[in-house]
């Protein structure tokens, strides 16, 4: 594997912004623009201009200056992704600014507060068993990322949206369907096309019948609706708040299990030391969560005023992209950044983001991850790969880094 401490010589490339991520590691330009230029003037894909940070120090000064806007329709707002960027009508409080993203935050907020989060926390253990209570028995390899890693977060935050139970196989199958789009083959593209239509039905639908009843229940779709009624928000921003619940509640943390679990598999050294001493969970979750930093290139930013940054000016009107996962390897902040270490302690890392925009899901993100590997652990310990590792297909050109499949056997 090519570690970063291997490639702090090697020039920042010619083409456009992104470039492609590793298996584990950032593109190795990162490490060399920390070192000799951590504020870097790129051009997008589609011409435009945008400023990457690479510093720890650097990235939290950034997200949480009052001088950058999340407002994707400011003109050289950057674009990342080649599809059509959102319509005004489109977007979500991941890309509004104060007070409507303070509204937003607001509404359902109280959904993922920590002690409210807990009280599930029996309820998604059961969930996890009840996943594993169907492999435990194999006596064939089997696709880790299809028996564990889609299904837990698909069925949480169905939980937490209100969908009931009865549609939750249409749910899950669709979401897994959605989020292979990543894969970037004609066949998942097609067929995410054809998921996004029907959840997007299905979710209409359940607002639908939620605006008929006089109570629309205390889940979060229940309570856009009630603020919806109320004149506080717009109908179409409740289909939007769910779908990015939806897509950030179960794409990020999916792609968690699944990579993490390869992680430790591949470092056999540091899962047995997870074996041993169990108390060590939490703090392998942080590592994890810094070492991978699978959200690389959703945090997008642009300036209002013309902002100094490591000793360059940043003009009004320009992108900057935060560059969380480049951070989060910053060992000036993170001593040997480049080495995976579950005694590490990275309690300050940025994978989650910083500043007012910081992750609203964190709590349950840590929970679910908490409960999957300390189960998984404890219950089918002897798992391992059953497949050549250079064989794993890692979603590599992905805004959200994962892995298409895990083959496993026990």
């Amino acid at each position: 594997m090519t570690t970063e401490t291997q490639i702090q010589e090697k020039p920042v490339p010619e083409t456009t912004f992104p470039w492609e991520r590793g298996t584990y590691d950032p593109p190795p330009a990162y490490a060399w623009l920390r070192e000799h230029e951590p504020v870097r003037r790129v051009v997008l894909h589609d011409g435009t201009p945008a400023w990457l940070v690479t510093r720890y120090n650097d990235v939290r000064s950034i997200l949480a200056d009052p001088r950058v806007s999340s407002n994707q329709n400011l003109p050289g707002f950057p674009q990342i992704e080649l599809v059509p960027r959102p319509s005004e009508e489109e977007s979500t409080f991941l890309n509004m600014d104060a007070p409507r993203h303070t509204l937003f935050r607001r509404l359902i907020s109280k959904h993922f507060i920590v002690k409210k989060l807990e009280v599930m926390r029996p309820r998604i253990q059961a969930l996890v068993d009840e996943h594993i209570d169907h492999i435990i028995d194999r006596s064939e390899p089997f696709d880790f990322v299809e028996e564990i890693a889609l299904p837990v977060p698909s069925t949480v935050i169905a939980w937490l949206l209100g969908v009931p139970p009865s549609d939750h196989p249409f749910f899950n199958r669709e979401t897994e369907a959605l989020l292979a789009a990543s894969l970037g083959t004609e066949e998942a593209i097609e067929r995410a096309t054809e998921a996004y239509a029907n959840i997007n039905d299905y979710v209409d639908r359940l607002i639908a019948e939620r605006e008929k009843l006089d109570d629309p229940g205390d889940d979060i779709l229940g309570d856009l609706v009630r603020a919806s009624r109320e004149g506080q928000i717009e109908r179409r921003d409740v289909l939007n708040t769910a779908w990015l619940l939806l897509v950030a509640g179960h794409d990020t943390t999916a792609n968690m299990i699944g990579l993490g679990m390869l992680t430790l598999l591949e470092h056999p050294d540091q899962l047995a030391q997870l074996q041993a001493e169990p108390a060590l969970i939490p703090d392998a979750i942080e590592e994890l969560l810094r070492y991978l930093t699978v959200v690389h290139l959703i945090i997008l930013r642009i300036a209002t005023e013309d902002i100094e940054i490591g000793g360059v000016t940043i003009p009004a009107g320009e992108g900057i992209i935060p560059l969380n996962f480049a951070a989060n390897r910053d060992d000036g902040h993170f001593p040997d950044a480049a080495k995976f270490d579950i005694r590490r302690r990275p309690r300050d890392h940025v994978a989650f983001g910083y500043g007012v925009h910081q992750c609203i899901g964190q709590a349950l993100a840590r929970i679910e991850l908490q409960i999957v590997f300390e189960t998984l652990l404890r219950r089918i310990p002897n798992v391992r790969l059953a497949t050549d590792p250079a064989d794993i297909q890692f979603k590599s050109h992905a805004s959200i880094n994962g892995i298409a499949r895990l083959p496993v056997a026990l």
